[in-house]
């Protein structure tokens, strides 16, 4: 037998040492390579299976101290905005700002879900920065922003006149995303005769 016709038997083990050093810097690569992938996603163009949809049934009590609480019954009718938010959430603050001057403006009708907040939190909150919606649900348990299919909040959703989801922001609203993306999207929607707009498919 040829000394280089195979490897000798002392020498086996340390080979396989070596390939199993090879197997997690293997690894490392394929998540190194998925997630310099992921970052170069935008967030807020994740897409939602309820598009086109219309909005989950629901039922929501109002926010201590406010008079109005938010149901599906109450998204029909006009193109508004639903956004989810909580007293806890960095991003809400940043974004708050903005939905102010949708309120200030008369953009477009802004509600509310509070998600998993702490009722005395939830009405500090508003009364210290400011209640840019005018109507405004308590979603105590989370529950109904899972049937919305929330990822985490602050997220915001377009509804048509017939209450159907036609847009999904996730992420603040920054006041680009705002004029360049969901008032276009408003004003078109407006633009629609109901009876179009009933049997339109939106591809957003």
């Amino acid at each position: 037998m040829s000394s280089g016709s195979t490897m000798p038997w002392r020498d086996r083990p340390a080979a396989r040492r070596h390939l199993l050093y090879l197997v997690p810097l293997a690894i490392f690569g394929v998540i190194a390579v998925a997630g310099g992938l992921g970052l170069g996603l935008d967030p807020s163009e994740v897409p939602s299976v309820l598009i086109g949809k219309s909005v989950p049934e629901f039922s929501l009590p109002p926010v201590r101290g406010r008079a109005l609480g938010l149901s599906s019954a109450d998204l029909k009718g006009e193109v508004s905005l639903v956004n989810v938010f909580a007293s806890w959430c960095t991003s809400c603050r940043a974004e708050h700002p903005v939905l102010m001057r949708v309120k200030a403006e008369g953009l477009v009708r802004l509600h509310g879900i509070n998600y998993k907040d702490k009722p005395e939190d939830a009405a500090k909150w508003l009364d210290g920065l400011g209640d840019p919606y005018t109507r405004t649900g308590a979603d105590l348990d989370g529950r109904v922003a899972i049937d919305w299919g929330v990822y985490g909040v602050p997220e915001t959703f377009v509804i048509d006149r017939q209450g159907r989801i036609t847009h999904k922001h996730i992420g603040a609203i920054t006041l680009k995303a705002l004029d360049d993306v969901i008032l276009p999207l408003v004003a078109d929607l407006r633009s629609k005769p109901a009876e179009a707009e009933a049997s339109a498919k939106t591809s957003r």
